[in-house]
Parts: structure tokens; C-alpha cells; sequence
């Protein structure tokens, strides 16, 4: 590697990659050493926490329901496999962004005052049919997840005060989240990445330990999976927890060195399995089909001070994951006004206020937490961020002169440039049939029920009745109480 420093600036060499690159610490009017340390953030470790932090999120709640609807081999089973596709379809969006930014950069375009983004990829590298294509399921998908943590977070916080329904608390961390708009892009999220694992390492482990001293409920069966309604419900709500990757270009831009990205998506993925498997098998083992009328795996659990602290955690988090689903919309509204380059923070968040609106109302709307993760992991997942970029990477290369050019040369482990493309191919064949196919049906079966059962604008959605008394909170991770009242007010059919 060379470095070679010009003024303030340094450029960075890596074979045929050129990135500038404001020097750290160096430069005059910097922050202080304080805000540094906590706001800018473009270390490799950096970018592991980010791509960590958000990929297991609210999701972690719902995986023990996936579980009752799979069995416990295929739930494993199918989260290590999609864990490898997600990991290798991350690698292929890196691999792109590294092409189109070298080719950016040889034709001296300058990107310090501009983030990059994927449809900005897509067009650079086969035209504006695919960045059309890209920026309508990129935004749809970030739309959703954005919405989906807004459902949880009124989710959660019921299950430690249930005065206000579920609607009213929507509105309340609606407000919440909007002050995302503050954060300027994913370089400031180094404190809260950081934060937001601690925070989802602990429910991860509280689920697990609290089910294990819970012991199995009397009379629990485990008898998924029973019906392909249900098992391929489940199967797309593990397609959407490794899916959590369409924010990979705007985390690698905001990398000091984003072509030291390729392998960072590998290993958050294999850390995060060290949360969702043991979590997710140990609640499925303690409370069994009761899972299928409970998407949240906190509404089983007795109520004690680990269980509210766990709850309080994953709210904070929740909002975290908000804002990394938010911030490329953000970005997207931006550009699209002519705001993006603005360097006042306060016109910046003010013009990003009306990205929340939709979200907040479509929140409200469709409340199905559980149900609308497998939906939009079946719709708009398994296109955003599985097979485009497979299809992309097809199709960049097709020809024998973009192969001999390529930045970045498959490695001989992977079989070189025919082993990568039929890994590819692979995934969208697979991904199209079992994820869009079988996934969309059945989750759109599951989510037009819920829709039946419950209704649109639904106010306290899987509500208990309100004669249903609240256990006060204990002071263990577990209770000596009798088990939690598990009533018919839930949503997955099973007749």
C-alpha cells in the first residue's frame, strides 16, 4: 500500500482503488478528541459493529416463533444457510461498490461531500433500467424495516406498561424516532452500533437463560412443522433477519478504507448466530407450539426486573436500527431535493422531517408484529438484497473485458469467475422459487389473515383481554409464579 498526503487530504492506494479521504486527527477545526472517539466512526471495527448492530434487531423476538412454525432442525438448518447467503451476497454488493468507485474516481469524480449509494451503483455500472429497478425495492425494503421497528417498539414496551395500548405508543415512539433526522450519516453511528450489540447480546442471553430455568411448560409439544402455510412463514422470516444488508454501501462509505469491507459482513454474521441460535432454540424447547399465537417471545416469559431491563434494551436498540434503516432514505429524499450537499445540519434534519411521516402512519396501519417481517422478507428482501445483486454482478461482468479489468479478481477458493457465477445463479434460482414463490404466498396468506382477524388501524394488536390480571415484577431472572396465561387472542391460525 501507498500513501501519499496532499495538504489535508491523503489518497489512498490499493492496487487500482483510489480513495480520498480526509486525514484523521490531523486536519485543523476537527472536533474534539471526545466527539471523535464517539461521533466519527470509519474503522473496520467500525463497520463490523454497524453491519452487526443492525442485523439482529426486533427480529432476535420473533425467531422462536419461526421456530415453532419450522421445527427445531430446519429453524437451525435454514439459519445457517441463509446466514452464508446473506454473507455472500454482501460480498457481491462490496465487491460492485468497489468497481463503480474506482471507475468514478479514474474519471476524478470527488465524493467527499456526496454519499454513495446502491441504485447509484446500479446505474453507474448497467444504467438507469437497473437503478430504477434498485432505488424502488432499496427504498420499499428500508420503508418497511423502518416501519417494522416502529412496531416493535410499541410491541415491547406493552409488555411492560400496558396503561397506554399499543397504538398510543406507536404515536409516542414515532415522535422518538424522528429525531434520527439529527444524525448526520453512518460515520456518527460508532457509539451506537457499539451499544446496540451490548444491547442485543444481553436480551440474546436472557431469552436463552430465562427459557432454560423456565423448564418446559406442562403438556408442550413441539410439533412443527405441520402445515407449508406455516413452515414457509418461518422460512422467509429468516431470509429477512440475514437480510439486513441493503445498507451495505452506505456503510462502506463511511469506511476510511471501505475496500477492507469484503469479509467484515462474514464475521458479524457468525457472531450474530451466536445470539439468535441459542435464544431461539431455548425458547422453542420451553414453550413449544405455544409459540404460533405468540410472535414476541417476551409475552411468554414471566415478568421480572432481567425481563424489563431486557425489554428497556431493545427499545433503545430499536431505535438505533430505525435510524440505520431511516438514514439511506434520508439521503434518497435529499438528493432527490437538492439538500444533500447542504453542510447545515439543522435545514438537513428539517428537510427529512416528511421521510417519517409515511412510516409512522404505515405503522399504524399494519401492526402485525411477527407476521409483516416474513412479508417483506419474501417481497422485498429476497429482490433487494439477494437476487439484483446477483443479477448485477452477472451482468457486470458478462464480458471477457470486464472480467481481465475487474478491480477485484474472485479468489481461487471460490473457483474464479465460474464458481462465483454459479453460486449466483444458485441464488436467484433459489431465492426466486422458495423465498418469492413459496415465501410470498405463504406470508401473504399469513398477513391478509391477520388483516381478517384483526382488522386495519387495529388498536392494541394481540392484546391480552382486560380482565387479564399483569404479574407484578420479580426480582430473578426467572419466578416461582405460575406460569404465564397464555390466551386465544392470538393470530396464527392453525385449522
Amino acid at each position: 500500500m501507498e500513501s501519499e498526503k496532499v495538504g489535508e487530504e491523503e489518497t489512498v492506494i490499493v492496487g487500482d482503488y483510489v480513495e480520498i479521504m480526509k486525514t484523521e486527527g490531523k486536519s485543523k477545526g476537527m472536533k474534539s478528541k471526545f466527539s471523535k472517539l464517539f461521533w466519527h466512526g470509519g474503522s473496520v471495527y467500525d463497520a463490523w459493529f454497524s453491519c452487526a448492530s443492525n442485523q439482529v434487531a426486533q427480529v432476535l423476538l420473533t425467531l422462536p416463533y419461526s421456530f415453532s412454525q419450522l421445527g427445531m432442525l430446519s429453524g437451525i438448518l435454514l439459519q445457517l444457510f441463509y446466514g452464508l447467503l446473506g454473507s455472500w451476497t454482501a460480498y457481491i454488493i462490496s465487491i460492485l461498490y468497489v468497481e463503480y468507485r474506482t471507475r468514478k474516481e479514474r474519471e476524478k469524480v470527488d465524493f467527499r461531500n456526496h454519499v454513495i449509494q446502491w441504485f447509484e451503483v446500479l446505474d453507474g455500472l448497467l444504467g438507469k433500467h437497473w437503478r430504477n429497478v434498485g432505488l424502488a425495492f432499496n427504498c420499499t425494503f428500508l420503508l418497511f424495516g423502518s416501519v417494522i421497528q416502529l412496531i416493535a417498539c410499541a410491541s415491547n414496551i406493552y409488555y411492560i406498561n400496558d396503561n397506554l395500548d399499543k397504538r398510543t405508543w406507536t404515536y409516542i415512539f414515532g415522535a422518538c424516532c424522528a429525531t434520527t433526522v439529527f444524525i448526520p450519516s453512518f460515520h456518527n453511528y460508532r457509539i451506537w452500533s457499539f451499544l446496540g450489540l451490548l444491547m442485543t447480546t444481553y436480551t440474546a442471553w436472557y431469552l436463552t437463560i430465562a427459557s432454560l430455568l423456565h423448564g418446559q411448560v406442562e403438556g408442550v409439544q413441539h410439533a412443527g412443522p405441520t402445515k407449508l402455510v406455516l413452515y414457509f412463514t418461518g422460512a422467509t422470516n429468516i431470509l429477512y433477519t440475514f437480510g439486513g444488508h441493503a445498507v451495505t454501501v452506505e456503510i462502506m462509505h463511511a469506511m476510511w478504507k471501505p475496500q477492507r469491507f469484503k469479509a467484515i459482513y462474514l464475521i458479524a454474521t457468525l457472531y450474530v448466530m451466536t445470539l439468535t441460535l441459542p435464544s431461539a432454540a431455548a425458547v422453542y424447547w420451553a414453550f413449544g407450539d405455544m409459540l404460533l399465537d405468540h410472535s414476541n417471545a417476551f409475552s411468554l416469559l414471566p415478568r421480572t426486573t432481567f425481563r424489563d431491563m431486557a425489554v428497556i434494551l431493545m427499545l433503545i436498540h430499536q431505535f438505533i436500527t430505525f435510524g440505520f434503516a431511516c438514514t439511506p432514505l434520508y439521503f434518497v429524499w435529499e438528493k432527490a431535493i437538492g439538500m444533500h450537499e447542504c453542510k447545515s445540519l439543522c435545514k438537513r434534519a428539517a428537510a427529512r422531517l416528511p421521510v417519517v411521516i409515511p412510516i409512522w402512519f404505515l405503522a399504524i396501519i399494519f401492526p402485525f408484529f411477527g407476521p409483516i417481517n416474513s412479508t417483506v422478507g419474501s417481497l422485498l428482501v429476497s429482490f433487494t438484497v439477494y437476487i439484483i445483486p446477483a443479477l448485477a454482478h452477472i451482468f457486470t461482468f458478462r464480458s471477457a473485458t470486464a472480467r481481465e479489468n475487474a478491480v477485484d479478481q474472485p479468489p481461487k477458493y471460490f473457483g474464479r469467475w465460474v464458481g462465483t457465477f454459479t453460486i449466483n445463479v444458485f441464488i436467484v434460482v433459489w431465492v426466486l422459487i422458495v423465498g418469492f414463490g413459496f415465501g410470498g404466498w405463504a406470508s401473504m396468506v399469513n398477513f391478509i389473515d391477520q388483516i381478517d382477524t384483526f382488522g386495519l388501524f387495529t388498536k392494541c394488536y394481540q392484546c391480552p383481554p382486560p380482565s387479564v390480571a399483569v404479574s407484578p415484577p420479580s426480582h430473578g431472572l426467572n419466578t416461582t409464579a405460575a406460569a404465564p396465561l397464555h390466551q386465544p387472542f392470538n393470530h396464527t391460525r392453525r385449522h
